[in-house]
């Protein structure tokens, strides 16, 4: 089922995530709803509070992004509960965009390794070293379970030229090719 997703000034995008419990409620079929939902707005990655769930749980594939960034050739997973339990200090800058704040891309730096815990849907134990263009996807939907989206990241000066397009978001004006639930709407 495809579910909507929340947009940029939705208050559930900025919360602190909460821990799944092993006894969540159809866990795999909210998993299989995200990557359906992820599929069909074109995405990579989407955290949980995009489609209005406060809990700590993402769903990535990378694999459209493999010809260009052979790290993502077959990266598709489902996070639960993840954990950064390292990243590098190298960074690199790259323009990202979000499902929950479409029409906005901005150059964000992020670290260019990270090893990761997490559970997947079957409740099995992972950590895992992540590197570069993968490293980026598993960085940015994690930062959505604490209440941050990238354009954070960006300079007050980018931010504020990004302002009509937020205003536009907030107010639900703004086109999405994909089921999406705005403030303003």
């Amino acid at each position: 089922m495809i579910l909507p997703v929340f947009l940029y000034g939705q208050p559930v995008l900025r919360k602190e995530a909460e821990d799944v419990p092993k006894d969540y409620p159809d866990l795999k079929q909210l998993v299989a709803n995200m990557f359906e939902t992820m599929y069909n707005a074109d995405g990579v990655g989407l955290a949980a509070p995009q489609v209005g769930l406060s809990i700590r749980l993402v769903v990535i594939d990378g694999d459209v992004m493999g010809d260009d960034f052979p790290e993502c050739k077959g990266f598709k997973r489902a996070l639960i509960n993840p954990e950064f339990l390292e990243r590098s200090e190298e960074e690199i800058a790259m323009e990202e965009g979000c499902l929950s704040l479409p029409g906005i891309h901005e150059k964000v730096s992020r670290s260019k390794t990270v090893r990761v815990r997490y559970w997947d849907e079957n409740w099995e134990e992972h950590e895992e070293v992540v590197e570069g263009f993968a490293a980026r996807i598993v960085q940015h939907e994690c930062e959505h379970l604490t209440g941050h989206v990238f354009i954070d990241n960006v300079s007050a000066i980018r931010r504020q030229l990004n302002k009509g397009k937020l205003n536009s978001i907030i107010k639900g004006t703004v086109r999405c090719s994909y089921r999406a639930k705005a403030v303003g709407k």
